[in-house]
C-alpha cells in the first residue's frame, strides 16, 4: 500500500475537525442549520489554512443524504453515504474544481458555464470550486459576471484565491468573502501533537515548537515539514535533528548574543558569530530567532512580567533566560535591536557573504548601543575644539572662564618668532598694542618679551594665551632686561564680550537684464497735467477694450503734447518715439475710439522724445511697487536670520509684486 502523506492523511472531513478557522466555521455552521445559504461564497488566505478543505466540506453539508439515505442540509456531514464519500474521494459529478491558475481564459470558464444550465445528476445542488480565482483575466471575470450574479436555484459557487486585492470589484460585491487567518503557532503545536500521536510518533516538545514556528502559519506546511523530519529522523522527532533539518539557530547561541549585546561585549559578539558559521546556520534564520526572542522580551518589559509573551512559555525552558534578559536590557535598547534585526535580513542578500552580513548586523547592534558610546569623548573634544577655534574680536581680554591655561615659559628660545596673522590684526594695530602693554604695565613676575608682528610686547604667562590665534602658540624668548624703575601695575579688567549687533545683510547685485518697457528708455518721466488727463482717458479706453493691439500701444506710448479746444472741433497733438505706430489707420481708430468715449477730436501724431506717456507712467509704478516689495522681503527679520546665520540668498527675480 503507497504511503499517504500527513497533509492529505489527517485533511479534515468535517467543520468539527478544522482548527484555527473557528470564525469562519461559525458561520457556516449556522447558514448551514438556518439554511441561509448565499450562492456564492468567497475564500480567503494564505496557503495552507484550509480553503479547498472548507470548500469540499461545504460541498458535502449541501449534499449529504445521511446514513439512511433520508438526510437534508445539515452543518454535520455524515461521511458514509454516496455524495460523502465521492466528494472526498474527488468523483462526484456535481461538484467541479476548476485550477484557475491553469485555466485562466474565458474559453475554460464558458465550458464550465455551459453546465450550469443542467440541474444535478447526483446531489441536491451543483457546487462549481474555482481555486486561485484571481488568475483568471478580465474577459473570464466578465463572462461568469451575469452567472455568478442571479445563478439558478441549485448552482452554488465557491471561489478561493489567496490574494483578493487581484479579484475585480464587481465579483467581490456578489460573494460573501470570509478570510482564513494563518495558524497560530500554539494551535499548529497542539495540532501536531494530536497527529503524531495518533501516528505512534515520539516527538520532543522543542522539535514540535521549532516545526510549529517554521511553518509560518500554514498547517499543511507544518504537516509537510513534520513528513521531512519523521523521515530525517528515522522515525523520531528530536530538536537536536530538527534544528539541523531547518537549518534554525540554537536558542541557545541567540540567547547569547543578546546577552552579549546587553554587556557591550564585543569579543563574545564576534566568536558567537564565528561558531555560527561554523555549525553551517542560517544566517537569516538567526536574525529570525533574535527578532522572536526580543519580541518576547518587548512583551515581558511592558507587561512587568505578569503576562506570558505566548501559551508555550509555560513548557519553554528558555522562558527564565528570556526574562532575565529583559530584565537587563532597557526597553528602548530592546526595541532598537529588534529594528536592526529585521532591517538586517532584508539586507542579508546585499551583502558579499550571508555571514559577512550576519556579523555587520551585529556589529551595528553593538554600535548603536545607546548607553555606551565608544566615539562620545572625541565628539566632545571635537565640539570644544570647534569652541575654541571661535575667533574673538581684535583687542577684547578673555574672561577667566574662557581663558586657556598659559604654559610656563620655555627655556630654549625658538629660531624665529610666530608673527600674528594679518586677519587678527594689522601691523599698526599691533604696534599700538605693543606701545601700551608696554608704558602702561610692568613686567609681571614669570613674564616674557614676545615679538607680535614685530613688535616687542612684555606680557605675563597668564596673558600669553590671549593674543595668538586659538590653536597657536606664541614662541616665548627668554631675555635679560635692564632694571628699570617700578611702574604701577593698572590691573585688567575682565569685561564681558558685547552683544552682538545685527547689521544689515546685503547682497551683491547680480547681473539681471530687464526687459525696458517700449518706450520708457531714454527719456526720464517728467509729470505733466496734461499727462494726468491722458493717462485716466487711456486707462478707461483699456479697461472698456474700446483699444486694441496697435491702437492701444499708440495710446500707451504716445504723450498728449497740446490740446486745442478753442474751435468748434478741438484738435490733439500727440507724440510718439516710434515711428511704426504713427501708422494712418491706428490714428482713425484711435481717433474714433476717443469720439465714442464723448471726445470729439481731430488727432494729429508726431515724432519726438516722450517724457510723460501712460506707458512710462504704469512702469514707474510697477517699479515702485517691485521695489516696496524687495525692501519688505530684505527687512524681514527672518529672512535676515537666515542668511546672516545660514548663509541664505534671494534668488534674483523670485520676488513678485502683487497688484492690490
Amino acid at each position: 500500500m503507497s504511503y499517504l502523506v500527513l497533509a492529505r492523511k489527517y485533511r479534515p472531513r468535517s467543520f468539527s475537525e478544522m482548527v484555527g478557522q473557528e470564525h469562519v466555521v461559525q458561520a457556516l455552521a449556522n447558514a448551514l442549520t438556518q439554511q441561509r445559504l448565499h450562492h456564492a461564497y468567497l475564500f480567503t488566505g494564505t496557503r495552507g489554512v484550509g480553503k479547498t478543505t472548507v470548500s469540499r466540506v461545504l460541498a458535502k453539508s449541501l449534499n449529504c443524504i445521511g446514513p439512511d439515505g433520508q438526510g437534508g442540509i445539515t452543518a454535520q456531514p455524515c461521511g458514509v453515504c454516496p455524495a460523502c464519500l465521492d466528494i472526498d474521494a474527488g468523483r462526484f459529478v456535481d461538484y467541479t474544481e476548476l485550477d484557475a491558475a491553469s485555466n485562466r481564459g474565458v474559453d475554460e470558464v464558458q465550458a464550465l458555464l455551459e453546465q450550469a444550465v443542467y440541474k444535478p445528476v447526483q446531489g441536491r445542488f451543483k457546487v462549481f470550486m474555482i481555486d486561485e480565482v484571481h488568475m483568471l483575466t478580465n474577459t473570464a471575470f466578465n463572462a461568469m459576471l451575469k452567472t455568478l450574479e442571479e445563478p439558478p436555484e441549485y448552482l452554488k459557487f465557491v471561489l478561493a484565491t489567496t490574494d483578493p486585492q487581484k479579484v475585480p470589484v464587481t465579483v467581490l460585491s456578489r460573494c460573501l468573502q470570509f478570510n482564513l487567518r494563518p495558524m497560530a503557532p500554539e494551535t499548529v503545536l497542539e495540532h501536531l501533537t494530536r497527529v503524531l500521536a495518533a501516528e505512534n510518533v515520539h516527538a520532543e516538545v522543542g522539535a514540535l515548537r521549532l516545526l510549529a514556528r517554521a511553518a509560518r502559519g500554514s498547517m499543511r506546511d507544518a504537516l509537510s515539514l513534520t513528513d521531512q523530519a519523521i523521515a530525517f529522523g528515522a522515525g523520531q522527532l528530536e530538536e537536536a535533528a530538527v534544528r539541523q533539518m531547518l537549518g534554525s539557530a540554537d536558542r541557545g547561541h541567540v540567547l547569547r548574543l543578546i546577552d552579549a549585546l546587553a554587556r557591550g561585549d564585543g569579543q563574545a559578539v564576534v566568536e558567537i558569530s564565528d561558531a555560527l558559521r561554523m555549525h553551517g546556520l542560517s544566517a537569516a534564520a538567526t536574525l529570525e530567532e533574535m527578532s522572536a526572542v526580543l519580541q518576547r522580551m518587548a512583551v515581558n518589559q511592558a507587561t512587568g512580567g505578569a503576562h506570558a509573551a505566548d501559551a508555550a512559555d509555560l513548557v519553554d525552558p528558555d522562558a527564565a533566560d528570556i526574562a532575565r534578559l529583559a530584565a537587563a536590557l532597557p526597553p528602548d535598547e530592546t526595541q532598537l535591536l529588534y529594528s536592526i534585526c529585521l532591517h538586517g535580513r532584508a539586507e542579508l542578500g546585499l551583502a558579499p557573504d550571508e555571514y559577512a552580513g550576519l556579523t555587520m548586523v551585529l556589529l551595528r547592534l553593538l554600535a548603536f548601543k545607546p548607553g555606551a558610546i565608544p566615539g562620545a569623548t572625541q565628539e566632545k573634544k571635537t565640539l570644544a575644539s570647534a569652541e575654541a577655534a571661535t575667533p574673538a574680536p581684535v583687542g577684547a581680554v578673555p574672561t577667566p572662564a574662557s581663558m586657556p591655561l598659559s604654559r610656563p615659559a620655555s627655556t630654549s628660545a625658538p629660531s624665529s618668532p610666530m608673527p600674528l596673522p594679518a586677519a587678527r590684526a594689522s601691523a599698526p594695530e599691533a604696534s599700538r598694542l605693543g606701545r601700551s602693554m608696554t608704558s602702561d604695565a610692568a613686567p609681571a613676575p614669570n613674564s616674557a618679551p614676545v615679538t607680535v608682528a614685530n613688535t616687542p610686547v612684555v606680557a605675563s604667562a597668564a596673558t600669553l594665551s590671549a593674543v595668538p590665534r586659538p590653536g597657536q602658540r606664541l614662541p616665548v624668548v627668554d631675555a635679560v632686561r635692564p632694571p628699570a624703575a617700578p611702574l604701577a601695575v593698572r590691573p585688567l579688567v575682565a569685561t564681558p564680550p558685547p552683544e552682538p549687533v545685527p547689521l544689515p545683510v546685503r547682497t551683491a547685485p547680480e547681473a539681471r537684464v530687464d526687459t525696458p518697457a517700449p518706450g520708457a528708455a531714454g527719456t526720464p518721466l517728467v509729470l505733466t497735467e496734461e499727462g494726468d488727463f491722458w493717462h485716466g482717458l487711456v486707462r478707461e479706453l483699456v479697461a472698456a477694450e474700446a483699444v486694441t493691439a496697435l491702437v492701444r500701444e499708440l495710446a500707451l506710448q504716445s504723450q498728449l503734447v497740446a490740446r486745442d479746444t478753442s474751435a468748434s472741433s478741438q484738435h490733439w497733438l500727440l507724440r510718439v518715439e516710434r515711428e511704426s505706430l504713427n501708422s494712418g489707420s491706428s490714428r482713425e481708430r484711435l481717433q474714433t475710439a476717443l469720439q465714442a468715449a464723448g471726445h470729439a477730436v481731430t488727432l494729429t501724431v508726431e515724432i519726438g522724445r516722450v517724457s510723460d506717456s501712460p506707458a512710462k507712467r504704469n512702469a514707474a509704478a510697477a517699479a515702485e511697487r517691485q521695489q516696496a516689495a524687495e525692501q519688505l522681503i530684505h527687512e524681514n527679520p527672518f529672512v535676515q536670520a537666515m542668511m546672516r546665520d545660514f548663509g541664505a540668498k534671494i534668488v534674483p527675480g523670485s520676488i513678485k509684486a502683487v497688484d492690490a
